[in-house]
C-alpha cells in the first residue's frame, strides 16, 4: 500500500455506481489503513499492557564479517587483505570480536547490556537470490510455499480476531513478512503524504455516503462507510503524531533514522500497534564495500541508539525489543572490485532493555568453508522462535513457525 490511497477515476456517477466502481478500492484502503489508532479501549489496552516487537531489515545482504569483526583470526585478514577492518580500528567487544568502527551507537548499547549478537544465522540449502532469500526470511518457511509472513502469523496467533492497529509497516511497499489473515498492516513511508485521496468528482459521493453512519440494510454501503471512516481517521493520526513528535535524541541522517523516529512517535502516542516493521536498503556491496558500508553504518548506528534513548525517556524501554536481520551474509573472500559477493550465514542482532546482552551461538569457522561460504551454525528460526516465545509470550512457537526450533534464551 502506497502513501496515498486513491479511488478509481470516474467523471460522474450515483451512489450505486460509486459502490460498484469503488468497493475494490475501498477494500484496498481498508487493507492499508484499517486500524483506528487509539480509537477503542481494546487498542489502548493492547498498547498499555503488552510487549512490542520492532523489526529492522537491512536489505541487500549485509556483510556480517565486517560488522562483527573476528579481529584475532588470521584467516579473516588473509581473505580480506584490502577491506578487512584492522584491529586498531575495531570497536572491541571481547577478546575475539568487535564492531565496525562506524557502529559507535551499537558499541554503546552492547556495553550497556542492551545488545545481543547471534552468530552464524542462516537456513539449510541456502539461496543467494535476493528475492528468494528474502521470501524465506519474510515467511520464516524456507523452500516451501507460504503466503503469510512470520510477523503476520504471529499477530494472528497472538490476537486471533480483528483488532485495531496491531501491525504497522513503515516502508514504501508492504513487506510479505507482515501479511496476515486478521491484521492487515498500515503501510506508509512518509507520514505527511499518508492520506485518503479522492478524485474531485467523487467528493460528493463520499460526502453522501458518510453523511449517515448509522447501520443500514445495505451491507456493502456499511462496509464502505466503515473502511472510509477508519482510513481517514488513522491516516490523520499518523500524520499528526509524527509531525508533532519532539525528541532530544539525535537520529542522524538518512531514511532509517526517520523511520525509527516515526516508530518512536507512534509508540509514545500509544498507537496500539504490537508490531512495527521497517527496512533500510543499500547493503548489496559488490563494489567498493568499505566506503559504502561505512556510510550505512553511520546511519543505522546512530538511529538505533537514538531509538533506544527515546524508549527510555518515554518510559517504554521495558516494553520494546528490536530485531535486526539481513537476507544473507557475504562470501569470506573479498572480490576484485573491493567488495564481497552473495554468501550465506551472518549475525542477527537484538536490542532492548530486556535483552540478554552479549554473544550467542557459535561463530562459523573461517577455515572450514562451503565453497567459499561460511557454514551456518544457527537456524534463523531459532531467533524468530525466541522473539515469538520468549518475548511475545506465545507458548506454541511451532504453530507459528511450522516446526520446532530451539529458542536461544535471548530475553531476561
Amino acid at each position: 500500500m502506497k502513501n496515498h490511497i486513491k479511488t478509481m477515476n470516474t467523471k460522474s456517477f450515483n451512489r450505486r455506481q460509486f459502490l460498484e466502481l469503488n468497493l475494490g478500492a475501498a477494500v484496498a484502503a481498508g487493507v492499508g489503513m484499517s486500524p483506528l489508532f487509539g480509537g477503542s479501549a481494546a487498542a489502548r489496552e493492547i498498547s498499555d499492557s503488552s510487549r512490542i516487537l520492532v523489526v529492522l531489515e537491512l536489505s541487500g545482504g549485509n556483510d556480517g564479517l565486517n560488522t562483527v569483526v573476528p579481529y584475532t583470526q588470521d584467516e579473516y585478514y588473509r581473505a580480506r587483505p584490502t577491506i578487512g577492518i584492522q584491529p586498531d580500528a575495531v570497536l572491541k567487544l571481547s577478546d575475539d570480536f568487535g564492531l565496525h568502527p562506524n557502529l559507535l551507537g551499537w558499541e554503546r548499547l552492547y556495553k550497556d547490556g542492551k545488545m545481543a549478537i547471534v552468530h552464524g544465522c542462516g537456513y539449510p540449502n541456502p539461496n543467494r537470490s535476493h528475492f528468494e532469500a528474502m521470501k524465506f526470511w519474510h515467511t520464516g518457511v524456507p523452500n516451501a510455499p507460504e503466503s503469510r509472513g512470520w510477523v503476520g502469523r504471529l499477530a494472528d496467533t497472538l490476537i486471533p480476531n480483528e483488532a485495531s492497529g496491531v501491525v504497522m509497516n513503515i516502508a514504501k511497499e508492504q513487506s510479505q513478512a507482515v501479511s496476515s489473515t486478521y491484521h492487515p498492516p498500515v503501510v506508509f513511508s512518509d507520514p505527511a503524504a499518508y492520506r485518503l485521496d479522492n478524485d474531485e468528482s467523487q467528493t460528493d459521493a463520499f460526502a453522501s455516503i458518510m453523511s449517515n453512519r448509522s447501520r443500514s440494510a445495505n451491507s456493502n454501503l456499511d462496509f464502505v462507510r466503515r473502511v472510509t471512516s477508519t482510513a481517514a481517521d488513522s491516516s490523520e493520526f499518523v500524520r499528526r503524531t509524527c509531525a508533532d513528535y519532539r525528541t532530544n535524541s539525535d537520529y542522524g541522517y538518512g531514511s532509517v533514522g526517520t523511520s525509527l523516529r516515526n516508530i518512536a512517535a507512534l509508540i509514545e502516542a500509544r498507537a496500539g500497534a504490537r508490531f512495527y516493521y521497517t527496512n533500510f536498503a543499500g547493503f548489496d556491496t559488490h563494489v567498493s564495500q568499505a566506503p559504502n558500508q561505512a556510510g550505512l553504518f553511520n546511519q543505522v548506528g546512530d538511529a538505533v541508539l537514538a531509538f533506544q534513548a527515546d524508549l527510555k525517556n518515554m518510559g517504554r524501554e521495558d516494553d520494546v525489543v528490536m530485531l535486526v536481520f539481513t537476507e544473507f551474509g557475504r562470501r569470506v573472500k573479498e572480490n576484485a572490485s573491493l567488495g564481497t559477493d552473495h554468501g550465506v550465514a551472518g549475525p542477527m542482532y537484538v536490542f532492548g532493555n530486556r535483552v540478554k546482552g552479549g554473544f550467542h551461538g557459535e561463530h562459523p569457522s573461517l577455515s572450514v568453508l562451503d565453497q567459499g561460504d561460511l557454514i551456518m551454525t544457527t537456524d534463523f528460526r531459532s531467533v524468530y522462535g525466541s522473539m515469538i516465545g520468549e518475548w511475545m509470550g506465545v507458548q506454541d512457537v511451532g504453530s507459528v513457525l511450522g516446526g520446532d526450533f530451539a529458542q536461544l534464551s535471548l530475553i531476561s
